[in-house]
C-alpha cells in the first residue's frame, strides 16, 4: 500500500508540474505578459480533456491493444472539446469577434489537439518508463530465481560424489578419511554460509579452490599429478561462487574415470589489478572416452548459464580437445568488491 501510494504522489507531482509548464507555454504572449482569467478557463477544459485520455482511455482501449475503440474515442472527445470551445466559452469571453461564428474546423484542431497531445504524451511516456522498470525487475527476480536454482544443483553433486568417495575410504579404514571428513566440513561451512550470496571476495574464493583441489586430489590415489598456481593481484574484486570449481571438478571427474596410468591436471588462475581473470584449466583424458559428452555435460551447461546470467559480455570462454588433452579456457571481467 506505501509502495501504491508513493507511486501515486510521484506521478501527481509530476502531472502538477507538467500543467504549469505546459500552461506558461500556452499564455506566454510577449506582448502581453499578464495571464488573463479566459486562458486559464480555456487551459483548465484541455486538462479535463487530456486527464480523460491520461486515465481512461489509454487505460481501457490503447494498453488492451484497442486501436479502433482509442483512436474512436479520442475524436469523439475532441469533437466534444471543440463543441465546448465554439458554443459555449467563445460567445461567453469574446461575444463581438469569434463567438459569433464558427471557425474552420482545421483552425479549431490547432487550438485544441496541442496541448492535449502533449499533456496526454507526456502520461504515455511516464507509464512506459514505468512499465520498462516492471519488466525490469521481473527480469531480475527471474534471473535470481534460476541463478539459485543453478547454484542448488552444484551443492549436492558434489556432495553426492564426494560421499561415495568418502565411503570408499572409509571401507578401506585409509588414513586419508579424517582429513577428508575435514576438508569436505570446511567446503560444506563454505558453501552453506559463505555462498547464500551472489558474488564473494576473489580472495575467499581462491581459498576454497586450494581445499576443493586438495579435496580431489586424494583419490587420485598415486596415479598422477596437479599443479595449481595463482596470481591474485586483483584486491576487492568479487566473483560468483563455485563457478571455477565445476570446471575443476569435470577435470578430476574425466581424468580419474580413465584408463590413464598417469594422470597429469594442470590448473591455472591470474587476475591482474584491473580485475580481469583469466583462468586455465588442462587434464588429460583418453581418445576413446567421449570428449563430446565432456564439454556438454550438466555441469558444464549449468556453469555457462550462469556465466550468460553473471556476466553478459563480460566473459569468454573456450573449451576444446586435442592430443589428449582437455582445455579450458575462461576470461571474465569481475566486479569490484561492494562496500
Amino acid at each position: 500500500m506505501m509502495k501504491i501510494q508513493y507511486k501515486w504522489s510521484k506521478e501527481l507531482l509530476f502531472q502538477l508540474i507538467l500543467i504549469v509548464i505546459v500552461f506558461l507555454f500556452y499564455s506566454f504572449d510577449y506582448n502581453d505578459p499578464l495571464i488573463e482569467g479566459h486562458e486559464i478557463v480555456f487551459f483548465l477544459t484541455y486538462v479535463s480533456a487530456a486527464m480523460v485520455v491520461n486515465y481512461i482511455l489509454l487505460d481501457r482501449f490503447l494498453y488492451k491493444k484497442n486501436y479502433i475503440g482509442f483512436f474512436f474515442w479520442f475524436f469523439v472527445l475532441i469533437s466534444i472539446m471543440i463543441v465546448i470551445e465554439e458554443g459555449v466559452l467563445e460567445k461567453i469571453y469574446y461575444p463581438d469577434t469569434r463567438g459569433k461564428r464558427i471557425q474552420n474546423i482545421f483552425f479549431n484542431l490547432l487550438d485544441v489537439l496541442p496541448p492535449i497531445i502533449i499533456l496526454s504524451g507526456f502520461k504515455f511516456a511516464w507509464d512506459a518508463v514505468i512499465k520498462q522498470k516492471e519488466l525490469d525487475e521481473i527480469k531480475l527476480k527471474a534471473q535470481e530465481g534460476e541463478l539459485q536454482l543453478l547454484k542448488s544443483q552444484i551443492n549436492p553433486h558434489f556432495l553426492f560424489n564426494n560421499l561415495n568417495n568418502l565411503y570408499a575410504h572409509a571401507i578401506e579404514n585409509s588414513s586419508k578419511t579424517p582429513e577428508i571428513i575435514l576438508a569436505l566440513s570446511d567446503f560444506l561451512r563454505y558453501t552453506l554460509y559463505e555462498c547464500k550470496a551472489r558474488y564473494v571476495s576473489i580472495n575467499k574464493e581462491i581459498e576454497q579452490l586450494e581445499n576443493f583441489i586438495r579435496l580431489n586430489e586424494m583419490h587420485l590415489e598415486g596415479r598422477g599429478k596437479v599443479a595449481f598456481s595463482s596470481d591474485n593481484k586483483g584486491v576487492g574484486f568479487q566473483i560468483a561462487p563455485l563457478l571455477l570449481m565445476v570446471f575443476i571438478e569435470n577435470a578430476f571427474k574425466h581424468s580419474t574415470s580413465s584408463q590413464l596410468n598417469s594422470i597429469e591436471i594442470d590448473i591455472r588462475l591470474a587476475v591482474n589489478n584491473k580485475g580481469l581473470l583469466t583462468f586455465e584449466c588442462n587434464n588429460s583424458y583418453q581418445e576413446q572416452s567421449n570428449t563430446e559428452n565432456m564439454s556438454k555435460g550438466i555441469g558444464l551447461k549449468n556453469v555457462k548459464k550462469r556465466l550468460n546470467l553473471l556476466y553478459p559480455k563480460q566473459h569468454s570462454l573456450l573449451i576444446s580437445s586435442e592430443k589428449e588433452l582437455f582445455k579450458v579456457n575462461l576470461e571474465i571481467q569481475l566486479n569490484q568488491l561492494a562496500n
